[in-house]
C-alpha cells in the first residue's frame, strides 16, 4: 500500500509547512460525504498515531489513517496550478470508480 506525492506537490507542501512553521507532512484522509460517498480531507500531519500509515515522497511525508487507507491505496497526489486563482491538489486515484459532477466526492 502506498500513497505518493509528485515532486510539485512535494515542494508545496514543504514550502507550506515551512511558513507554519511546523509540521511533519501532509495528512491525507477521507470522509463520507458528496453526491458519490466520499470526500478526501486535507491538513497538517503534526504527528503520527498508532492507526496511521507513513509514506514519504520528495522527503515529505504523507500520513494516512488506517481507515481511509484501502480508499486512497495507490493515489498520487500532484499540486497544480492552472492560473494565479486556480490552484490546488489533484488527486490520482486508481480506486476511484465514479466521481460528482462537480468532482467535489467519489466513489470505489
Amino acid at each position: 500500500m502506498a500513497v505518493e506525492l509528485t515532486e510539485n506537490a512535494a515542494r508545496h507542501v514543504s514550502q507550506m509547512l515551512a511558513k507554519r512553521g511546523q509540521g511533519i507532512g501532509l495528512r491525507l484522509g477521507t470522509k463520507k460525504a458528496g453526491c458519490s460517498g466520499f470526500t478526501y480531507v486535507v491538513d497538517y500531519a503534526d504527528a503520527v498515531g498508532e492507526n496511521d500509515a507513513v509514506f514519504e515522497s520528495h522527503g515529505v511525508k504523507v500520513v494516512v489513517d488506517r481507515d481511509s487507507l484501502p480508499l486512497v491505496d495507490g493515489t498520487v497526489i500532484d499540486f497544480v496550478r492552472n492560473n494565479l486563482l486556480n490552484q490546488g491538489f489533484e488527486f490520482h486515484n486508481p480506486n476511484v470508480k465514479n466521481t460528482c459532477g462537480c468532482g467535489e466526492s467519489f466513489s470505489v
